[in-house]
C-alpha cells in the first residue's frame, strides 16, 4: 500500500514542504479500486450492506473485480464505448458501486444521480449529459415515464431489482451472461472519469468534468482527516450519498483505495441519529464523515456511549462550520476530536484539519493538505493579507482539480482568475494559515451539507400556474445551517393561502428533490428586479436581515 502521507509524520509544516505528487501518466479508477486490493487478497472484505430487511452480505474485492468486469463487458456488448456518459441513478448499495468501476473500466464516464431527484431534475442532467445507458431501480424507474421521449441519447436502462420490463435490461441476467474477464481502457490520468452535477446560481445546474486522477488528489487530505487512515480494522461508512462528492470521494472511492471495507446502508426515512449509532455499533464501524446536520441530530441522543458500544477512531466534517459546542460535544460524549475539512465539488478535499498533528481551532475549516495551495484572493487573483477577507482561491495545478463545466467553457473560464479557481466562499486566514469561513459571494445556499442554487427552484415555482414570478433565498436555521425561503408573486386571480403554499412545496419536492424545497414560503405583492428583469435576492436577504434584527 502506497501512502500519499508517510505514517510516522509528526510535523504538519514538514509534511507541506517535502509533499510531491507522483501521478502516472496512465491511471484508471477502476483498475485501481479493486483490481489492486492494498494487500492484494481478493478475499480481504470490500463492502458489507445491509439491505431493508436486515439481511447483511458481504462483498470482497475479488467479487467486485469480477462483477464490475462482467458489467463492463454487458454495457460493451450494448455498444458502449470510451467516453459515453453512463448515468448510475441508484442509493449505497453493490450495484452503485459496480456500475462506478465497471464505468472507470470501460473509460466511459459515470454520472451519479441522486435518487431524490424528481423527474425535472434527472430530465435536464440525463438530457444534458446525453447519457446512453442509466442503471436504476423501480423508484428511479417511475420517475422515468413522463420524460424519456425527451432523452434521445439513453438507449438503455437496466433494473437492478427485478422490474426489468419490454425494452429494458435486468442488471443481474446482464451479469450472469457476461464474461468474468475483462481488459480495462488503457486511460490517462488526465483522462475523464466522471460529471457530479452542481447548482448554478443564475441558470441551471452545470456539470462537473473529472478526470481519473481526481481521486489521487483527494488521498492527502482523506488520510489526514481520517488520523492517517488507514490504520488496522479501520471500516468506514458515511450516509452521504454516493451520488456526490462526499459520498463518493471522501467515502467509497479513497477507502477501496486502499483496499478496506466500506458500509452501505439506506435510511428508509431519513438520517436517523438513533440508528446512525446503532450502526456504528453493529459493525463497528471505526472511521466515519458526518455532514454538520447529522452530527447535530445525534447530538441529541443523550448520552450515546452508555446505550451503544462503539469504537469510533475518527470523524470527518464539511459543508458549514460546527462551531465550539459541537467540537467540545463530541470529545466529551464520543471521546473523538471532529476534523473538519472544506472543499467543493470543483475542487475536492483541499483544506482541512488533522488534530493528531496540529491544534484544531474552533470555527477553522482548517490549513490547506499537503499538495494543494489555497489562499485568500481578491477578485483579480491576487493574494491578501492575513486577516483580510477575500475569496479562497485554488491553484489550478492540483490534481483534485476538474477538467471542466460539461459543455460550457464561458462558465469554466469564469470559474478563473488567474491562476486561482474561485470558490465563491468568503474567508479570512490568521497568522498560522488557519482558514475561518464568512460567508458565499453568490447566492448559493448551504443546507444541510447541500449547495442548493436558488435558479432551479424559482424555474420549478414558475412552472405552477399559479406563479407570476418567484425568488428563493437562503435562511438562517439552528439545524441544517441554511434552510430555502421562497418569496412568490401570484398571477392575477389567484389568493395565497396555507393550502396553496403546501401545494407549491410540494410541486418543488416531486419535480425537483426532497432537500431543495422551500421550508419557507412568503406571497409578497411584488418580487424586485433590476431593470433589465433580474431578480434582486440581495434585497430580499437585507428585508429577511431586517425583520430578524427586530425580532430580536
Amino acid at each position: 500500500m502506497t501512502r500519499a502521507i508517510p505514517a510516522a509524520s509528526t510535523n504538519y509544516g514538514e509534511i507541506h514542504r517535502q509533499f510531491e505528487w507522483q501521478i502516472p501518466e496512465f491511471y484508471n479508477i477502476g483498475t485501481d479500486v479493486c483490481d489492486l486490493p492494498a494487500d492484494g487478497n481478493a478475499h480481504a472484505v470490500a463492502m458489507l450492506f445491509e439491505d431493508k430487511r436486515g439481511r447483511t452480505r458481504q462483498y470482497s474485492f475479488g467479487e467486485i473485480r469480477t462483477l464490475s468486469n462482467r458489467f463492463a463487458n454487458a454495457l460493451a456488448h450494448r455498444g458502449c464505448k470510451q467516453g459515453d456518459r453512463i448515468a448510475i441513478l441508484l442509493p449505497q448499495g453493490p450495484e452503485t458501486g459496480i456500475a462506478h468501476v465497471a464505468t472507470y473500466k470501460l473509460g466511459a464516464i459515470a454520472v451519479p444521480l441522486s435518487s431524490l431527484f424528481g423527474p425535472d431534475a434527472l430530465e435536464y442532467r440525463l438530457r444534458d449529459s446525453g447519457a446512453r445507458s442509466l442503471i436504476t431501480d423501480a423508484s428511479g424507474k417511475s420517475k422515468l415515464g413522463g420524460i424519456q421521449e425527451s432523452l434521445p441519447d439513453l438507449k438503455h436502462v437496466y433494473l437492478v431489482d427485478g422490474s426489468a420490463e419490454a425494452g429494458e435490461f435486468d442488471f443481474h441476467r446482464e451479469l450472469e451472461k457476461a464474461s468474468p474477464h475483462f481488459t480495462s481502457v488503457r486511460t490517462r490520468a488526465e483522462d475523464p472519469a466522471f460529471i457530479i452535477y452542481t447548482s448554478g446560481t443564475t441558470g441551471p445546474p452545470k456539470g462537473v468534468l473529472h478526470a481519473h486522477r481526481t481521486l489521487l488528489g483527494h488521498l492527502p487530505g482523506f488520510e489526514l482527516s481520517h488520523s492517517f487512515f488507514p490504520q488496522p480494522a479501520d471500516l468506514f461508512w458515511s450516509p452521504a450519498d454516493w451520488a456526490w462528492a462526499g459520498g463518493l470521494l471522501d467515502s467509497l472511492l479513497p477507502t477501496w483505495h486502499y483496499g478496506y471495507p466500506i458500509l452501505a446502508f439506506i435510511f428508509s426515512k431519513g438520517f436517523d441519529p438513533e440508528r446512525a449509532f446503532w450502526l456504528i455499533q453493529k459493525y463497528q464501524v471505526r472511521n466515519t464523515f458526518l455532514p454538520p446536520t447529522a452530527l447535530k441530530m445525534m447530538r441529541q441522543v443523550p448520552e450515546p456511549t452508555r446505550s451503544y458500544k462503539i469504537n469510533l477512531r475518527t470523524i470527518m466534517s464539511a459543508g458549514e462550520p460546527l462551531g465550539s459546542e459541537m467540537l467540545e460535544w463530541a470529545a466529551n460524549s464520543l471521546g473523538i476530536t471532529i476534523n473538519e475539512m472544506f472543499g467543493q465539488t470543483e475542487a475536492n478535499y483541499i483544506v482541512g484539519n488533522c488534530h493528531v498533528l496540529m491544534p484544531v481551532k474552533p470555527g477553522s475549516m482548517g490549513v490547506p493538505y499537503p499538495g494543494h495551495e489555497v489562499a485568500v484572493v481578491d477578485s483579480e487573483g491576487s493574494v491578501l493579507p492575513k486577516g483580510a477577507r477575500g475569496e479562497i482561491g485554488v491553484r489550478r495545478d492540483t490534481p483534485a482539480m476538474f477538467l471542466e463545466y460539461w459543455k460550457k467553457p464561458d462558465a469554466t473560464l469564469a470559474k478563473f482568475s488567474r491562476d486561482w479557481l474561485l470558490t465563491g466562499d468568503i474567508a479570512v486566514s490568521d497568522e498560522e494559515g488557519y482558514l475561518f469561513f464568512k460567508g458565499r459571494s453568490d447566492d448559493i445556499i448551504s443546507s444541510a451539507g447541500y449547495r442548493i442554487g436558488p435558479a432551479e427552484i424559482e424555474e420549478c415555482l414558475i412552472k405552477h400556474p399559479a406563479v407570476a414570478l418567484a425568488a428563493v433565498i437562503g435562511v438562517p436555521d439552528e439545524l441544517r445551517g441554511n434552510i430555502v425561503k421562497a418569496f412568490v408573486q401570484l398571477k392575477p386571480g389567484y389568493t395565497a393561502s396555507e393550502a396553496l403554499m403546501k401545494e407549491m412545496q410540494a410541486h418543488v419536492k416531486q419535480r425537483l428533490a426532497a432537500y431543495e424545497y422551500p421550508r419557507l414560503m412568503e406571497f409578497i405583492e411584488r418580487i424586485p428586479t433590476t431593470y433589465s428583469g433580474k431578480i434582486q435576492r440581495s434585497e430580499l436577504r437585507q428585508r429577511e436581515e431586517r425583520l430578524r434584527a427586530k425580532a430580536d
